[in-house]
């Protein structure tokens, strides 16, 4: 299956084209930029760094942050598909997809927690220890994450 996905149109014009794939890894580089930027000053804020930056400056990033998803997963499918069997049995591969899946699963819920506590507390909101877990965890997820991407070429 991987194999006859390499050998799609796409997958052969992203393989051989000059500049396709130099064009695909930089939006995929911008992507990441833009959603680990977002989430990782938003994890800082709430394990209590930036203590000028208010919680809720965050709340309406998290549309642009999905963008820079969005952008990641369109470039990152055509990338794929030019080295699908390659890139299914690396394990830092399937690491890094797996470290996003639960990243952007986490950015939900803390989405949700933080937009709750804001409602419930207003400008006097005191993150609580479970929004701080998760914003922890967020953090060493986008990091493993980007680790795990740059070792595919590696390992």
């Amino acid at each position: 299956m991987f194999s006859a996905l390499e050998n799609t149109s796409v997958a052969l014009w992203v393989g051989q084209s000059l500049w396709a794939y130099p064009i695909l890894l930089s939006a995929h580089i911008v992507g990441l930029a833009i959603i680990v930027g977002i989430f990782a000053m938003r994890d800082l804020r709430l394990l209590g760094f930036f203590s000028g930056l208010h919680p809720s400056a965050f709340l309406p990033l998290s549309k642009m942050a999905w963008m820079g998803f969005i952008i990641n997963a369109v470039s990152g499918i055509l990338l794929f598909t030019s080295q699908a069997v390659t890139f299914i049995s690396s394990t830092p591969f399937l690491l890094k997809l797996a470290c996003i899946i639960a990243g952007m699963v986490i950015a939900g819920v803390i989405q949700s927690k933080l937009r709750g506590e804001l409602a419930d507390s207003g400008e006097e909101a005191v993150m609580r220890g479970s929004i701080k877990i998760l914003a922890a965890a967020s953090l060493l997820l986008w990091v493993t994450a980007i680790i795990a991407g740059r070792l595919i070429a590696y390992l």
